[in-house]
């Protein structure tokens, strides 16, 4: 047995070649009846009607042997034997001497069976001519005469010889046509799968920046090229930030904690009394809740990002949220020297209460600390909710520097803190939680002027009006 090419084995393995090939088969079996069914009706019909023209005969026949008796019926077959293409006529007497007749070798006793069948003959008039088939009919008249009448049967194969043997043939066209047609659409797809084969094998290989192919034809290659690559896109986004992170934490968390080591160890050789060591336990427990608070920041940061709260989601009303969040940050405002003040209608979004709360509590936090006006004068943070069509959009602005044009995309990033900003508490993660919690719910996160002063709006998707009566 001949071994198949490897790559002529490796088409016929694929699926597309697979379901080609039980198209094909389903489509011959198909062909196939429906070849046979022509056939078969039309032999039937073809039939019906020489069995019709033989009835007929006989009955004429019949009559005209009525109305002028044998030798009338003699004359009148002998009349219709001349005409060209006439039909199969016999006419003998009891003793089965032939009276009138167009053919010869006819099988024995077949005169003696009245009623129609198919049988073998030869035409008289064609001395030597090859054996034909007809349908005849016997009938008995009166006297005992005995009359034959028939049709040649040649046209009912004539008719199959046309309609079967091309279709056939167009049948076994087809199918070679749709092999090769086969092979040509599998190797395409083949060839599309080994591309997307060799792209993954690179992204396996650790190159992430790896895509798979798009030809923009728009079928179902370039669509789950489309997805695999927008899928590649976050994980790479997601493999950047955790490399991002874990070289924030090195270097950014490494302060801190050196600063609690000195100060553990400044208490361990300078501390005599208890008043000195409860202020080194204090300074300690100060640095350790910082550390905590990063900590959890990053900790609840990676769970957004990472839809873990997804299934914790409920229809929330954020007018309340703004409302608690105002009245929790009213008081250290205007400690600050800030007036907080709230302007919300009622807009329900799908989301997870504790992180937009969060969100905005970052926001106003953020606007505590940096809202101050550079007159030192009294300022002011506004808190505004409104719907604008099917989005929520949550404001919070203030009257302080802001921040500049090229730095409003780092600062969602993580451990990210301007030069304003750095004499300041704080670890740079309260944007990033903003942002992530944005994602997370569908919606996203800019920064405008206020002039003066910064203007933060969360936008998230909203319910439809008719939620808010339920």
């Amino acid at each position: 047995m001949k071994i198949l090419p490897r790559n002529l084995a490796r088409l016929v393995r694929t699926t597309a070649f697979k379901l080609l090939a039980v198209y094909l088969v389903v489509f011959a079996v198909f062909a196939l009846f429906m070849i046979g069914y022509v056939a078969w009706h039309t032999r039937q019909l073809i039939e019906g009607q020489v069995a019709e023209n033989v009835g007929a005969e006989v009955r004429f026949l019949a009559e005209q042997y009525r109305m002028g008796g044998i030798q009338r019926l003699v004359f009148v077959i002998d009349r219709r034997t001349r005409r060209p293409g006439s039909n199969i006529y016999v006419l003998a007497n009891f003793a089965g001497e032939v009276l009138a007749s167009n053919v010869s070798d006819l099988p024995l006793g077949l005169l003696d069976s009245p009623g129609t069948q198919f049988t073998a003959y030869r035409r008289s008039e064609e001395p030597g001519a090859k054996e034909n088939l007809a349908f005849v009919q016997v009938f008995l008249l009166p006297g005992g005469y005995r009359l034959l009448v028939g049709r040649d049967v040649e046209e009912r194969d004539t008719v199959r010889r046309l309609v079967v043997r091309p279709a056939q043939g167009a049948l076994v066209l087809i199918l070679v046509l749709g092999l090769v047609g086969g092979f040509f659409v599998t190797r395409r797809v083949l060839k599309r799968i080994d591309s997307m084969t060799a792209t993954s094998e690179t992204i396996m290989a650790g190159d992430l920046s790896g895509r798979l192919s798009v030809a923009g034809t728009g079928d179902e290659f370039d669509r789950l090229a489309l997805s695999l690559n927008a899928m590649l896109d976050r994980i790479e986004g997601l493999m950047a930030g955790l490399k991002e992170v874990s070289d924030n934490i090195a270097h950014d968390l490494k302060t801190p904690l050196t600063r609690l080591r000195n100060k553990a160890e400044a208490a361990l050789r300078g501390a005599h009394s208890d008043a000195e060591w409860r202020s080194a336990l204090e300074g300690t427990i100060e640095e350790s809740d910082a550390l905590i608070r990063t900590f959890d920041a990053l900790l609840m940061i990676a769970r957004a990002e990472a839809g873990q709260a997804l299934d914790t989601m409920a229809e929330i009303d954020l007018k309340e949220i703004a409302e608690n969040v105002a009245e929790l940050y009213e008081p250290l405002a205007d400690e600050q020297g800030l007036d907080l003040t709230v302007e919300a209608g009622r807009v329900q979004v799908r989301g997870v209460r504790e992180l937009l709360a969060q969100a905005l509590a970052n926001l106003v936090d953020n606007a505590i600390k940096y809202g101050l006006p550079k007159d030192g004068g009294r300022g002011r943070i506004a808190v505004r909710l409104s719907r604008d069509g099917d989005l929520a959009v949550l404001e919070v602005s203030d009257a302080g520097e802001g921040i500049a044009a090229k730095d409003r995309e780092r600062v969602v990033e993580r451990f990210v803190r301007l030069d304003t900003s750095r004499s300041r508490p704080g670890s740079g993660l309260g944007l990033a939680l903003v942002a992530a919690v944005a994602r997370l719910h569908g919606g996203t996160l800019a920064f405008a002027d206020a002039e003066p002063g910064l203007r933060v709006a969360l936008r998230l998707p909203a319910l439809p009006v008719e939620g808010l009566a339920q």
